[in-house]
């Protein structure tokens, strides 16, 4: 790799084996269990990860406990602060945590420097709320000589549950609200992707002066998850995973009398109508498709082309996608990097191969892709089925790879019944110049996210990462919406 000149420099080669961070100090795990950590780019071994064992998994929880109470008393004036610092180290080291992003993920850096971005963008809204948000309510003489007030109390120890494909924004949809609000975390970081939210903490350890227990790391798969559940000093649980998993901690947790907010997967339309601006709009179909190599839960998967738009739409779709240039995510130039894993690809290809047996005709396939500087790399090309109908398994399951199904729709009505029809309701998009069109697709679409001319309609931080259906269990949804997840109300009436 040193050979590549346009190659920008990894921040380590190896991570070693990953310790957890328990009581403000960073702990080897004594498991004997360990995953192995990848460069999907590359095929080669960058770390291990441990598997926490239950003691390690009540020995975080505990630190988080006995921080709780001191924590909670501190003035949020004061608690605000480490936020400050914390924002001020993610823009510091930003250029550094997203080219290790890129190294453990796989994604290109220009989408590790946007996952960094909306990183910092939650600290941020973490602080605006912690200002307007948590404040409580007040009000004179709701009777005679008798007054009533409302506060916002922080609950505990929260668990902290995120998936590969976002390894440092999606933990801060949920970290910073909940200490700025007087709670203590323990984060468990996916075991395939550790290494960047690892990085991250050594930096908030030696720079950011938060006290002991208010953040602990611990690591593992779904046992350390179930053991985290169990304990009873947890309040409450935030992740985001796939529908299977979010359905599986929303059980556990009521099972538990546990506080629940779960992400799970998707399975997303982008609608485009016959008097769509495609040259305008095309770039952004594409990035839909195929950014991040298709592994994001708002990503395009089923592209539905209304009318006679069919065969101009289709042919910009295919020309953009033979565009796209493979490589690893640290070369500037690069469109698209690999799956995160060799058992990622191998799962994508099980789906090709379906489509194929389905009768779904395959007119781009990415299985043949060769990426010469990096043949050993988890590389899959775009790919794109026609002759997909809404019934076929490609076409209802998530996929999470760099597949697109083109479907035909006679109507805007029969594009929207489509959509509702899916079991899942994270984002639907639609291209159109029509006010009409884009009205009636707003208003009548079963989707937490909509976009209009959007592709990835991606909420900033200071709106709800909105989901329906099997997208989402729970009430309160992640980013701004957890102010009310991690506080509950006192109401106070006083005679003076």
């Amino acid at each position: 790799m040193d050979t590549l000149p346009n190659i920008l420099p990894e921040v380590r080669k190896n991570y070693g084996v990953l310790p957890n961070y328990i009581d403000g100090e960073f702990k080897p795990s004594i498991s004997d269990k360990r995953l192995k950590i990848y460069n999907p780019a590359l095929d080669e071994v960058i770390g291990e990860v441990p598997i926490a064992t239950d003691d390690e998994v009540s020995e975080a929880i505990d630190s988080a406990y006995e921080a709780f109470h001191k924590w909670r008393e501190v003035p949020i004036t004061k608690r605000i602060q480490y936020l400050f610092r914390i924002k001020e180290i993610l823009e510091n080291h930003f250029e550094e945590i997203s080219r290790v992003v890129t190294q453990n993920h796989g994604k290109t850096i220009h989408e590790a420097r946007g996952d960094m971005r909306r990183t910092i963008e939650n600290v941020e809204a973490a602080i605006s709320a912690a200002y307007t948000l948590a404040k409580g309510e007040y009000m004179h003489n709701i009777a005679e000589g008798i007054d009533e007030y409302m506060v916002r109390e922080p609950l505990g120890v929260f668990a902290i549950v995120t998936p590969f494909n976002f390894p440092t924004m999606i933990p801060f949809w949920f970290i910073p609200y909940a200490i700025v609000t007087g709670n203590t975390v323990v984060v468990k970081p996916s075991e395939i992707t550790p290494a960047p939210f690892n990085f991250l903490m050594e930096l908030i350890h030696r720079e950011a002066g938060l006290p002991k227990g208010v953040i602990n790391v611990i690591h593992g798969d779904g046992s350390v998850v179930e053991a985290m559940l169990r304990n009873k000093k947890i309040v409450g649980v935030a992740s985001v995973g796939s529908s299977q998993t979010a359905e599986r901690i929303y059980r556990l947790a009521g099972e538990y009398g546990k506080r629940s907010l779960n992400g799970g997967g998707a399975k997303n339309f982008v609608v485009v109508m016959p008097d769509a601006d495609l040259e305008r709009y095309m770039p952004t179909i594409i990035s839909s498709f195929f950014g991040n190599a298709g592994q994001r839960c708002l990503a395009g998967s089923n592209l539905v082309l209304v009318g006679d738009i069919y065969d101009k739409a289709l042919r910009l779709f295919i020309e953009s996608a033979l565009k796209l240039k493979l490589g690893y995510g640290l070369d500037e130039s690069v469109d698209m990097g690999p799956l995160v894993t060799s058992k990622a690809r191998e799962r994508v290809i099980k789906y090709i191969e379906r489509g194929v047996e389905e009768g779904a005709k395959l007119i781009l396939d990415g299985r043949g892709v060769r990426v010469p500087e990096y043949p050993r790399g988890y590389f899959l090309g775009p790919t794109v089925f026609v002759d997909v109908v809404p019934e076929m398994i490609i076409a209802k399951e998530e996929i999470f790879g760099p597949v697109a199904n083109v479907i035909k729709a006679a109507s805007l009505d029969e594009a929207i019944e489509m959509i509702n029809k899916s079991e899942y309701g994270n984002a639907a998009s639609i291209f159109t110049r029509s006010t009409e069109n884009a009205r009636k697709f707003v208003s009548s679409v079963d989707a937490g996210n909509i976009g209009v001319n959007i592709g990835i309609p991606a909420p900033v931080a200071f709106f709800p990462f909105a989901g329906r259906k099997r997208s989402f269990y729970g009430v309160l949804h992640p980013q701004i919406d957890t102010i009310d997840f991690f506080t509950d109300k006192k109401v106070v009436i006083v005679r003076p």
